[in-house]
């Protein structure tokens, strides 16, 4: 008899509470609900293999690789600042060092071994892979009706290179320089030789996943957004772009510089998402309110709900009928309203990752690494909402 994706997602979740954590507890004692988290994150990721396929048959063999590579997600379940502390939680919580693969706090190894080995897992991308390995097993069985898109800034502690900053500069004093001025000869030959390289888009809707991601900037740089009161709202350092499913799953994360406007990894995010589960709706806020991004969605067969953007005007369409009829402002319809509303999840998702697992804690430098450090958080945020939803549902 085939098991039902709801069936095998509540036998998981049985196997746990009734046969793994009874086991853990007999040996270690009373498990924390950090501890309880940690145990299923270790049951879910396929950490032996992905490791193995790394291994080199020459030199010396590397050890306590599968440990280190827990011993960061227990870093992020337990929002820990920085390594440093996380070493010396490891060496006073014998349950926790005994769950990561230490015997005795003696077996842990040095400051600079976790540092090489993370910046190890930062170049393998191996957090990533344990998050894609775990969307496989949990989430491409079953239909999920709504995505909801949105990113989120990561401050980082780190310099932006002195040339992108003169770069900007000299644009955004060029750009005051041609404020008020009438345009020139170069005017029509600059739009011409933008419609025939066509926009970034445009471009993505032609390419292929890996050169969509590869083109768009992840460097430390300056970036901008408005709050909730409509001001301007300043850091330095990335954005996180994140795909967020029913019941608060992240699904496909990407790391971009700051500066980046948020419709430029739209087209990408979808694409990624589309590899990895089946889904109905796409929901976005008026920053992704273009034409590409619309028409990219319903050619993956989606349907995108996206508030429409200011510069298409705000007045509603009149009922009155006119002598010369206009093209009225497009609104979401009732349904697409109260659809739109399940947006709001992918903020909670955000919050939860910067206040409970360790994205406001970002003390690493480098695209790479900042991107392992948070994707070790997002891990643990997707497992721990999946049996929340096992336990609610």
């Amino acid at each position: 008899m085939q098991l039902t994706p709801r069936d095998a997602f509540l036998q998981f979740g049985h196997v746990l509470q009734q046969e793994l954590f009874p086991q853990l507890e007999a040996a270690v004692g009373r498990l924390s609900p950090h501890l309880e988290l940690l145990a299923s994150v270790i049951s879910l990721v396929p950490l032996g293999r992905l490791l193995a396929v790394g291994r080199h048959s020459t030199g010396r063999p590397a050890k306590d690789r599968a440990a280190l590579a827990m011993a960061f997600v227990a870093k992020a379940i337990l929002n820990l600042p920085t390594t440093r502390d996380l070493i010396e939680r490891l060496r006073v919580d014998q349950a926790l060092h005994q769950f990561c693969g230490w015997r005795s706090p003696l077996a842990i190894p040095h400051e600079s071994k976790f540092s090489r080995s993370f910046a190890e897992f930062a170049a393998t991308e191996l957090p990533q892979q344990l998050h894609a390995a775990v969307i496989e097993t949990t989430q491409r069985p079953r239909l999920i009706g709504h995505i909801a898109r949105d990113s989120t800034a990561i401050p980082a502690r780190e310099r932006v290179p002195e040339a992108l900053m003169e770069k900007k500069r000299a644009a955004k004093k060029e750009k005051k320089a041609r404020r008020g001025k009438p345009k020139g000869p170069k005017g029509p030959f600059r739009r011409a030789k933008a419609r025939e390289h066509g926009t970034r888009l445009k471009q993505q809707r032609e390419q292929k996943l890996s050169t969509m991601l590869a083109n768009l900037p992840r460097q430390c740089d300056i970036g901008a957004k408005k709050n909730s009161q409509g001001n301007e709202h300043y850091w330095r350092g990335y954005k996180l772009h994140l795909d967020v499913a029913d019941g608060q799953l992240p699904i496909s994360a990407v790391l971009t510089s700051a500066s980046v406007h948020d419709s430029q990894v739209a087209i990408p995010l979808m694409t990624l998402t589309s590899q990895r589960v089946d889904y109905l709706y796409e929901l976005m806020d008026s920053a992704y309110d273009a034409e590409h991004i619309h028409g990219q969605s319903r050619q993956l067969n989606h349907v995108p709900i996206i508030a429409i953007h200011s510069r298409r005007g705000t007045k509603k369409p009149s009922q009155m009928p006119k002598v010369f009829p206009t093209t009225p402002t497009p609104q979401l319809t009732w349904a697409e309203q109260d659809r739109y509303k399940i947006r709001t999840m992918s903020e909670r998702v955000n919050a939860r990752l910067k206040d409970e697992f360790g994205a406001s804690h970002l003390r690493v430098r480098g695209a790479a690494k900042a991107m392992a450090h948070l994707m070790f958080g997002v891990l643990a945020l997707t497992v721990d909402q999946w049996l929340r939803m096992q336990t609610t549902g």
